[in-house]
């Protein structure tokens, strides 16, 4: 920790760690398991690993993307002129739409209200970025099944920028607007009598919303692919 100020500043203001590991298990164990129950050992496959590795990367990056982090010393720009600005302004944004003020800085309203969209087109930047790179591998290795097995049968190939492009779009309407809830919820719960005396009351809230949170974005996840075609074969 402190040697990683990526990990040392979120951990300090907020259990970073502890709810990034909560966010990957409460929305990989429901899919591994009902997967295994529909599949069997067939689900274990390159496809399913490169499929869970490539989602566990973003949900990270996801999660330091909204984390609330300490914030130490007075906000300073490496460069000068508008890219300078530019990072200024970023780097004085909320972390999420709810997060409150700190010891000597306060955020206005603009200030929240900018942290949404700003999230929203990083969040969107990770979904077209991992949809790129995560469906070239799976292509990659569909072609090599198609090559050895002589049969274009079963074995689709998908549409790269069209698949990458609803990640882009998915992620900053579904997941963005989600974890911009569960980190309000999340801050209502800490500061409550109850998670003050009892604060096993909050992990066990922080743990359960996520999970809710998870099930519901797959649902919706379900109906975007359906509705984009994204479960059709050969898309």
């Amino acid at each position: 920790m402190t040697s990683c100020w990526i990990l040392r500043n979120p951990e300090l203001a907020d259990p970073f760690l502890f709810k990034a590991v909560t966010e990957v298990v409460t929305r990989y164990s429901s899919s591994i398991f009902s997967g295994l129950q529909k599949k069997g050992k067939e689900f274990l496959s390159k496809l399913f690993a490169v499929d869970i590795l490539f989602g566990v990367a973003a949900n990270i990056a996801l999660d330091k993307m909204m984390a609330t982090y300490a914030r130490m010393g007075p906000l300073s720009s490496a460069s000068s002129g508008f890219l300078g600005h530019l990072q200024s302004a970023c780097a004085s944004l909320p972390s999420s739409i709810f997060e409150g003020g700190g010891p000597g800085f306060n955020f206005s309203l603009e200030q929240q209200v900018a942290a949404y969209f700003y999230k929203g087109i990083l969040f969107g930047a990770v979904g077209l970025g991992c949809g790129l790179t995560c469906h070239n591998i799976i292509n990659f290795v569909m072609t090599g099944n198609r090559n050895t097995k002589k049969s274009e049968e079963g074995i689709p190939v998908s549409y790269i920028v069209k698949n990458a492009a609803l990640w882009g779009v998915l992620l900053p309407l579904s997941s963005g607007s989600r974890s911009q809830i569960v980190k309000g919820l999340d801050r209502l719960v800490q500061a409550s009598p109850l998670a003050k005396q009892v604060p096993l009351a909050a992990v066990a809230f922080a743990v359960g919303m996520r999970f809710a949170s998870n099930i519901y974005g797959g649902l919706l996840f379900v109906h975007w692919a359906n509705w984009s075609g994204m479960m059709k074969r050969g898309s």
